[in-house]
């Protein structure tokens, strides 16, 4: 038995059945961990849905960024943006229970001493009000203001947390934080207009969320994705950065929690490269 965790996936099927079979993953013993960002941009995205959704007994996941977007755009509540590839699973005659599924799964996964998450975990909060502060999320996207929360979504304010905060700008800014957060300083303020590996230069006060000194969260390892930039590479041992851009012509990559060992599939246009 084993537990493999694999990055942001985003319509690469094939890649991550490469993978898989690289590892001779069994999903009667095994269990896979998806960072989210299962789809968009890529080539098959509602394959790569029915392929998960199908093997959802030995599947553990979060949601991405553009996994709510799709929600959002399903719901009705926004429009497909010009890059969007979910076309083909907003006609399928099997959406409903792929979406339904899909708006179940949560935005932070805690077990056997790893935490998972999109983004990452902002400097100021403990992985234990993390999880809270999730779950205030879930419990919207599960009840009857699903779609007013999905109206609300966007957005990059506020840009900082307040415990004071209410209603759909609390939602929001927790949101941001666990799906699409790369930069912030150390108190939490988001930079979410920069998106290399490098801090933006000029500004002494923004970092990565995990190479700020002192986060509450330093010694809990987290599985995070999101940050293609990156290929992986943090500045610290307990930030493990799954997003290796397989979209983007890099690899998509599958992490062991048993070994530590890394597998990966190198990609061209959302195809495994022989």
């Amino acid at each position: 038995m084993a537990t493999y965790v694999v990055g942001d996936i985003q319509g690469c099927l094939e890649p991550l059945k490469c993978l898989l079979q690289t590892v001779k993953f069994d999903p009667e013993v095994d269990v896979l961990w998806s960072a989210g960002d299962i789809v968009n941009r890529g080539p098959d995205c509602l394959g790569t849905m029915r392929f998960l959704y199908d093997m959802r007994d030995s599947l553990v996941m979060v949601l991405g960024n553009h996994d709510l977007h799709l929600l959002a755009v399903a719901s009705g509540a926004r429009r497909p943006s010009r890059s969007d590839t979910l076309d083909a699973i907003l006609e399928a005659p099997d959406r409903e229970p792929l979406l339904n599924w899909l708006l179940h799964q949560r935005l932070i996964h805690h077990e056997h001493g790893y935490t998972l998450v999109h983004a990452g975990i902002p400097p100021q909060w403990s992985i234990k009000k993390a999880l809270k502060r999730a779950r205030e999320v879930e419990s919207v996207l599960r009840g009857p203001d699903c779609i007013a929360f999905f109206k609300a979504m966007y957005g990059d304010e506020p840009a900082i947390w307040s415990g004071d905060l209410e209603g759909m700008e609390r939602l929001r800014v927790i949101t941001n934080y666990l799906t699409r957060m790369r930069f912030c300083t150390r108190k939490g303020k988001l930079d979410l207009e920069s998106k290399g590996a490098e801090a933006p230069k000029g500004s002494k006060k923004v970092d990565a969320w995990f190479a700020h000194k002192h986060r509450k969260a330093a010694d809990d390892p987290i599985l995070f994705g999101h940050w293609a930039a990156l290929e992986g590479r943090t500045s610290t041992p307990n930030a493990i950065g799954l997003d290796t851009g397989c979209i983007w012509g890099g690899s998509l990559s599958l992490y062991c929690l048993d070994t530590g060992a890394w597998t990966h599939c190198r990609c061209k246009d959302g195809q495994p490269v022989h």
